[in-house]
């Protein structure tokens, strides 16, 4: 049989017992690329980030190719690296953000600010709303409803109940429409 008609799960069964990055961990690599950079994407904001944040997610599946334990999907366990991997990435990304913006802050030029505030009333735009949540609930807001996960690939994804996961969700949106009423 070739690697590539074995389940997901039974190619983590054979790559847990490579020694090395063998052709089972290939093959896992190649069938969730394009998925694994799509949430990288959708969660990082744009190509660069989106790309060191994919090369992360395969170097701890790598890492971590032995921990899979079958109580859920295979997909939804990577699908799980990636978000927790983003979310990481981006935590320490907006660190460094603050720190940047503080100085870029003190040498706004006036010019620069009268073109940013020339145009209020334009439509919100949906990144900035959602940058406002904090990064779970932002990441929770993009998977369901940019992505179209279920309530239950997110709750264990997240780690946690199916309840808790959809009060989280309703929740953000509430914040939402609360910050942004118009």
């Amino acid at each position: 049989m070739k690697l590539t008609e074995l389940s997901d799960e039974q190619l983590a069964a054979l790559a847990a017992r490579e020694g090395s990055d063998g052709p089972a961990f290939t093959t896992i690599v190649e069938r969730f690329r394009e998925r694994v950079w799509h949430i990288c994407f959708r969660l990082m904001s744009n190509e660069h980030d989106a790309n060191d944040a994919a090369q992360e997610v395969f170097v701890r599946l790598f890492l971590h190719r032995d921990k899979f334990e079958g109580r859920s999907k295979y997909s939804t366990w990577v699908h799980g690296i990636s978000v927790r991997t983003c979310l990481t990435l981006r935590r320490g990304r907006g660190r460094r953000h603050k720190h940047e913006h503080t100085v870029a802050d003190d040498q706004t030029l006036p010019e620069a600010e009268a073109r940013s505030s020339a145009a209020p009333g334009l439509a919100l735009d949906v990144n900035h709303m959602l940058e406002s949540l904090d990064e779970e609930d932002r990441a929770l807001l993009l998977l369901k409803y940019g992505e179209s996960y279920s309530h239950e690939e997110l709750a264990e994804m997240f780690g946690l109940s199916v309840s808790a996961c959809k009060m989280r969700i309703s929740r953000a949106r509430d914040k939402l429409q609360e910050k942004f009423s118009q």
